[in-house]
């Protein structure tokens, strides 16, 4: 079929800038090839590498240009068509009713060439990774104009968008609510501190230690360079400057990463509300603009650090049936801000903190602090037997015996639980101390469990199963009276059969 028939019926090609970033793909899969190609040079002769890299490379730009070349899309009256498949073909239809809303996403290279990847907000989303289909890649006209097309088939306007004509509807302005200004976004990535960047920084001065003519982690050979350079004198007079600036150098490497970090991540970021979804724009080497839809959203859950809960800044999460991408599942919706911006953020999904007034229930501190001081037990038996030896380590085992045990304390004090109109409250944590909300009516199972110790002290633990649920929105409430937990466990069941 000719590109002119192709048009005529309304199909359309990703834009021919796709085949740009295949080159740019292929990136890893050449540094992947690195042992193979080490392997050929050794195994057979050195002469065969080049040819052996200009052959992967001939091949994988080929693949490139053959999918590119079958794939096709077609906006229609009520669905997107999507036909793809090298030697086998595959025919998708999305129909709109199926379509929550349109997420696109822009790397840095598809920024420079003004190319996006977009994707479909489906029910299928929810169980599959791959989702119901995207375009990789199209004009960022081409996106928006798909959004404004959808939006407004599901609004019930009548809107016409005819490809061959050249019809392109722009994009509605959403409310806005919510905007992370660089100041806080800076401050945000104080408070984001890295202990990660200090191992890797660690790992890396091991690496270049290999290429100094000393070792970096030898005091003596330090002396030797104080020595050599005539500033050992200084040092030995002012040891508490050379301290204070080893920590500094820590300090900064810490908040520098996590500013960084937090810059990639959310730079720029804006939360607008549109007629069904949130929408979330946010990324400064990939820029994303995905949708939550309202209608989808489980639970909330908001979240804090030990020292930002003094300064009032949170964090507000929605556990969705749609996922964010990744290993989460959890949408970021408000990454730093005050509780007026978690409320003006929770109002569209009819979900609110609990009030002043609420009714908080504390499990049992012995069920909850048990495990926590068996644990601390053992590695205190641990570190006495190893100090007992005269081995150092022993000492450190039980500080760190203590510290467990101090934890499970903290823990203990903080686990409790609320209801109210429907809604159930669970608090948790104290490093990082986290609420969640979470309907009656989108519990999907709830499981009472015991053992010989919980028995003993006439507890359960209430586990509640919730669609989209990730690691961090754990539903669990350990440690409620046996007669408690049924009552409340058949008043979540029966919200559940109300809904159903």
């Amino acid at each position: 079929m000719t590109d002119a028939a192709m048009e005529d019926e309304g199909w359309q090609r990703l834009s021919p800038l796709t085949l740009l970033l295949a080159v740019v793909r292929l990136g890893p899969g050449v540094v992947r090839m690195i042992p193979a190609l080490a392997a050929i040079g050794i195994a057979a002769n050195w002469a065969y590498v080049a040819p052996a890299l200009a052959g992967f490379i001939a091949i994988s730009l080929g693949f490139s240009w053959a999918a590119w070349l079958r794939f096709r899309w077609r906006l229609g009256d009520d669905a997107v068509v999507i036909e793809s498949g090298i030697f086998d073909r595959q025919h998708r239809t999305i129909p709109f009713d199926r379509i929550q809303d349109v997420s696109i996403e822009q790397g840095l290279v598809a920024r420079a060439l003004d190319i996006a990847k977009v994707g479909f907000e489906t029910g299928a989303s929810a169980e599959s990774d791959a989702g119901d289909g995207s375009l990789d890649a199209i004009s960022i006209e081409d996106a928006d104009m798909l959004r404004a097309a959808i939006r407004g088939w599901r609004s019930g306007m009548a809107t016409t968008v005819g490809a061959a004509e050249g019809n392109q509807a722009a994009p509605s302005e959403d409310p806005l609510l919510f905007t992370l200004p660089p100041g806080r976004l800076i401050l945000a990535g104080l408070f984001n501190f890295s202990l990660a960047a200090l191992a890797v920084a660690g790992a890396a001065s091991q690496w270049v230690d290999d290429f100094l003519p000393f070792n970096m982690f030898d005091p003596r050979d330090w002396m030797d360079i104080a020595r050599q350079t005539g500033v050992e004198s200084w040092v030995n007079a002012h040891r508490w400057v050379a301290a204070v600036g080893a920590v500094a150098a820590l300090l900064f490497v810490g908040f520098a990463t996590g500013v960084v970090r937090t810059a990639l991540v959310n730079w720029n970021f804006r939360l607008s509300l549109g007629p069904r979804a949130f929408r979330r724009v946010r990324g400064l080497t990939t820029r994303t603009d995905v949708a939550i839809p309202l209608a989808r959203v489980q639970a909330a859950i908001v979240s804090t650090g030990l020292v930002r809960r003094h300064w009032g800044w949170h964090e507000l999460r929605l556990q969705s049936l749609a996922s964010d991408g990744g290993d989460e599942k959890d949408h970021q919706i408000i990454p730093f801000g005050q509780l007026g911006d978690i409320d003006d953020a929770l109002a569209p999904t009819h979900l609110a903190r609990p009030d002043a007034a609420s009714e908080w229930h504390r499990p049992p501190f012995a069920a909850q602090a048990l495990g926590g001081f068996i644990v601390a037990l053992l590695i205190g038996a641990g570190g006495l037997a190893t100090a007992a030896l005269g081995q150092w380590y022993g000492w450190l085992m039980l500080a760190a015996a203590a510290l467990v045990a101090l934890s499970a304390i903290l823990s203990a004090r903080m686990h409790r639980w609320a209801e109210a109109a429907g809604i159930l409250y669970i608090w948790r944590g104290w490093w990082n101390p986290r609420l969640t909300i979470l309907p009656f009516a989108n519990v999907q199972s709830a499981d009472l469990a015991d053992g010989p110790v919980l028995r003993r002290l006439g507890v359960k633990r209430l586990a509640l199963g919730v669609p989209g649920e990730s690691r961090m929105a754990s539903h669990d409430i350990d440690g409620i009276p046996a007669t408690a937990a049924a009552a409340l466990r058949h008043r979540i069941l029966a919200a559940r059969a109300r809904r159903a």
